[in-house]
């Protein structure tokens, strides 16, 4: 039997991101035996650095306090990710990577030679997005593999 396709879901800890974790698990993995893909969740911490910015002569009394909560914030979504997937029985390789998240998924597609790389959609307008830069434009892109933007619907009033 061949090898099964690769398929990531890059995961941050938005709403948007879980709904398109759980999207993808419901249309894919109802049936987990019968899956077509090996499942691959990623999640880009961002360096500590970026996350102060120019934070100025503070910075060394700040840096570990930044570095713990991005560390707790990676771990919380990758156990919310492995609860998600033990519910329904998906097995499922799960990894945190330091960096930009645009270049962490390309590069994860890359490594791992992914077919399809799941993200979610934030909805962000053309304004927002050009502003403060979209994930999912930028590999829509750039990853060398097909990309699934999944949104999340809107609520009606």
């Amino acid at each position: 039997m061949a090898d099964k396709q690769v398929m990531l879901i890059a995961l941050d800890d938005s709403e948007h991101s879980y709904y398109a974790l759980e999207w993808t698990l419901n249309q894919f993995f109802s049936h987990p035996s019968d899956a077509n893909f090996k499942l691959i969740i990623i999640h880009a911490k961002i360096p500590p650095t970026s996350a102060l910015g120019l934070a100025g002569p503070a910075t060394n009394e700040i840096l570990p306090i930044v570095t713990a909560d991005l560390k707790e914030t990676a771990e919380r979504v990758m156990a919310n990710a492995k609860e998600s997937c033990n519910k329904r029985s998906v097995t499922a390789q799960y990894e945190i990577i330091e960096g930009d998240a645009r270049n962490v998924m390309c590069d994860a597609v890359e490594k791992y030679h992914a077919s399809v790389l799941v993200v979610g959609s934030h909805g962000y307008g053309a304004f927002k997005r050009a502003v403060l830069g979209s994930v999912s434009d930028y590999c829509s892109h750039h990853a060398h593999c097909s990309v699934m933007i999944v949104k999340k619907p809107k609520q009606k009033p």
